[in-house]
């Protein structure tokens, strides 16, 4: 159908879609800050300005961590699509930014693929949506690793109540269901939206080794950067724990998190409810813990998205 419109009706709906995209990533944004019911705008710049987080330094030290944060997924990115077609870190850094402001209103940012994919022409969005697909599997491949090793720390040294007969019949079941899932997959020709499990299962053993090691190595830095920010914004809130301690914590949070689909704009309550469970457990206080999981979001997924929407807003398909 689109085919058929004029040239100048096809631009003028590209463009009230860009516009529409913006709006709602900025109406989301606004939604998170005033109407959500854990989140008191007044009473979170009251507490800011007691513990001195306004101070130029601290907010110059959150925003270079940030900066370093986006910098090893830009790369990240950067290194991975080279396989298929080389870009510059200027296009890796606008398909990054711009497809996390398109993603943010979508569960588990499932619009990011889309987003980037719509950057290249048509022969190569198959092979974008597999290498966003392996870009996200590494950086979850970081979170559960450290996150076992954390949540079994964690588990070591409280005593939590666990129901271990119930935790042995859910991951015996949980166990059965995925057997039987990959079993009946093996024998019928299962497809989604033109990839079978066989294409994806070549593309990524064919993929080559040092990228996808390389990939992984920045996946765990740019994990650590962040993490390491969360801990210093408790040290900033007051919240004296050895780093490593903390460290117990903090991935813990992120992998119980990551398990519970949400749409991204209130990833940050997810996180925060998570983490008021686990910090309860030496004693932090609930606004304090709450206070930091807004900051991360604002400095690590807001600011972003406000930058991305520039890229959003001055995108142009990309030509044959």
């Amino acid at each position: 159908m689109m085919n058929t419109l004029p040239y100048k009706t096809k631009q003028f709906f590209f463009v009230l879609i860009k516009i529409s995209i913006v709006v709602a990533a900025f109406y989301f944004i606004y939604l998170k800050l005033t109407r959500n019911s854990s989140f008191e705008y007044s009473g979170f710049i009251d507490f800011l300005n007691k513990n001195n987080l306004f101070s130029l330094k601290i907010i110059v030290f959150l925003v270079v961590l940030t900066g370093f944060n986006w910098f090893f997924e830009i790369l990240k990115w950067q290194k991975l699509v080279s396989v298929t077609r080389k870009i510059s870190f200027k296009s890796a850094l606008e398909q990054s930014l711009g497809s996390l402001t398109a993603s943010i209103f979508t569960p588990n940012r499932i619009g990011e693929y889309g987003a980037k994919a719509m950057h290249y022409t048509k022969e190569f969005r198959k092979s974008i949506l597999l290498i966003n697909l392996l870009s996200n599997v590494l950086q979850m491949s970081v979170t559960v690793i450290l996150g076992i090793i954390g949540l079994w720390f964690f588990v070591s040294a409280y005593p939590i109540a666990l129901n271990y007969s119930k935790i042995f019949l859910t991951l015996t079941l949980i166990a059965f269901i995925i057997t039987l899932m990959v079993f009946v997959l093996r024998k019928t020709k299962f497809t989604i939206k033109g990839f079978s499990l066989e294409k994806l299962k070549g593309f990524i053993l064919n993929y080559p080794k040092k990228i996808i090691f390389y990939a992984f190595c920045l996946s765990l830095l740019r994990y650590l950067v962040f993490s390491f920010q969360f801990y210093y914004l408790l040290a900033i809130f007051g919240i004296d724990i050895p780093y490593l301690h903390a460290m117990a914590f903090i991935t813990s949070m992120y992998l119980l998190a990551s398990i519970i689909p949400t749409i991204f704009i209130f990833d940050v309550v997810v996180k925060g409810g998570v983490a008021i469970y686990l910090f309860s457990y030496v004693g932090v206080n609930p606004v304090t813990v709450i206070s930091i999981t807004t900051i991360m979001w604002l400095f690590n997924f807001m600011i972003p998205s406000i930058i991305g929407s520039y890229f959003v807003l001055n995108f142009k398909s990309p030509k044959n």
